[in-house]
């Protein structure tokens, strides 16, 4: 079917006109040498690895508002430019837990450090029988573990100790979690506690072991179980997440906002060293950072405002998108999107070189990758979808938050998988600062076009969609 030649004319007259609006946009202050500077600092060894709480989180949210203050940003936090969750920090020394396994002729105690505990009573348990169980038959049927150490394989997703303290229909005296690849493990060595989290009434204490050899005898059967926890010594924190809000020029539109997001936390130190984190995510907060800068100069704003935003505690089960989540800056019925970054500085993929551009989480969820999709054919970076990692990784981020109330949510990535992922050499100088720049501006120009669109991003009929497209009638049509 043809179209009638006035329709097409307004068609074109209006991408003329967008891409004139975006053609003053000072996309090319966004350089090699400005991205280079922000990360070298953000994962030096002074900021000790940006863990969860300390001292280096601290001095890189005070940089990051410094450079939201910079770009003109007007903050929009309940202290300046921070949004500020007050917690409770809990730590225990290494001797203050003693744990111990006995079964096949063995007896194994575990050094210190070879076991942790996230709760607060003290706990006293001499030689327990253990039933050793897989995550499914646990959370199905774990009646024959009453009373008794119910031993239990770490699954590899966030806050599996409260999944099964709220799942259980037994009572055990005492959940083992091993953890051989401490994915459940706070790089500072305590943990946070969320006012508004509370542990579930009655539930059994939670201890996560790392030792492989005492890990192996209680997996065989047979086994028992001695253990003495101290109750830890507590302190208040302060968390930020980091925020700046660039408001939109449409009188009605200006009320709607597009969220751009990066998680400024790493793992911290452990075992001494400091793991730097310059990929994950440094390298994400940096692209915000440089995105903001660009666009807070432009002489035209978009119709809809953009805040941008970095937050705490992803690395601890995405803490401070979930705060958000509950806390919004903006009404989230009012919130049109979140493009959230992570890992934008490093091409070398584990299944290879990604140059010129950028993957997509969760790419068929919403019709946010079509309207991302003309940023990438402008600026000649590919937007991409990985027929695996798209849909797998999608609630492995911040954007998951976001996206569970509703708003349509994506995180975009360079490279998934990277040689350092989550280790101590994930260092300033391996990233591809001449890539981050132009996917950095490519990014800077998709936010731009999502804000400056009259239509806002809406989830599709993906079977994989349904739930957050429910969420979503549900948030619109909320009063």
């Amino acid at each position: 079917m043809r179209r009638p030649v006035s329709t097409i004319a307004s068609a074109i007259a209006l991408a003329l006109a967008a891409n004139a609006a975006w053609a003053q946009v000072p996309a090319g202050a966004i350089t090699p040498d400005s991205l280079r500077g922000h990360v070298a600092f953000l994962a030096s060894d002074l900021l000790e690895g940006r863990g969860t709480p300390s001292r280096g989180q601290d001095m890189a949210v005070e940089y990051i508002a410094a450079q939201f203050r910079r770009a003109g940003l007007e903050p929009v936090g309940d202290d300046g430019y921070f949004q500020t969750a007050n917690w409770q920090y809990a730590e225990r020394k290494a001797d203050d837990v003693a744990f111990s396994v006995s079964g096949g002729g063995s007896s194994i105690t575990v050094a210190a450090g070879g076991v942790t505990g996230n709760f607060l009573d003290p706990l006293a348990l001499a030689a327990t029988p253990a039933v050793f169980m897989s995550w499914k038959e646990a959370l199905e049927n774990s009646a024959a573990a009453n009373g008794k150490v119910l031993v239990v394989p770490a699954a590899a997703v966030p806050g599996a100790a409260r999944i099964l303290q709220e799942k259980l229909t037994s009572k055990p005296a005492l959940i083992v979690l091993v953890d051989r690849e401490k994915r459940h493990g706070a790089g500072t060595g305590g943990w946070l506690i969320d006012p508004e989290q509370a542990t579930p009434k009655g539930a059994p204490p939670v201890l996560v072991l790392n030792a492989a050899d005492a890990a192996a005898v209680l997996e065989k059967g047979g086994a028992t179980v001695t253990a003495r926890v101290a109750a830890p010594s507590v302190r208040p924190v302060k968390l930020r997440n980091v925020a700046g809000i660039l408001r939109g020029s449409d009188p009605k539109l200006k009320n709607t906002y597009v969220l751009m997001t990066a998680h400024h936390d790493h793992v911290g130190i452990r075992n001494g060293e400091i793991y730097n984190g310059a990929n994950d995510d440094a390298s994400g907060v940096v692209s915000v950072i440089e995105a903001a800068h660009a666009l807070a100069a432009h002489k035209e704003r978009p119709r809809r405002s953009i805040v941008f935003m970095t937050l705490f505690g992803e690395e601890l089960g995405m803490l401070g998108s979930k705060y958000y989540a509950r806390h919004p800056l903006f009404p989230l019925k009012d919130t049109v999107a979140n493009i959230n970054l992570e890992q934008t500085g490093r091409t070398d993929d584990s299944e290879g070189k990604q140059l010129n551009s950028i993957a997509m989480t969760g790419f068929d969820f919403s019709t946010l990758s079509d309207m991302l999709r003309k940023a990438g054919d402008d600026t000649g970076i590919k937007l991409w979808k990985h027929v695996s990692f798209s849909d797998q990784f999608f609630g492995r981020a911040d954007n998951q938050s976001l996206a569970d109330v509703g708003v349509p949510a994506h995180t975009l990535s360079v490279a998934y998988g990277f040689p350092d992922y989550h280790g101590k050499d994930d260092t300033w100088d391996k990233l591809d600062y001449d890539n981050m720049a132009r996917v950095t501006r490519m990014l800077a120009r998709g936010v731009y076009d999502v804000a400056n669109s009259t239509t806002r991003p809406v989830w599709t009929n993906a079977p994989k969609a349904a739930g957050y497209a429910t969420k979503g009638r549900a948030l619109n049509a909320a009063p």
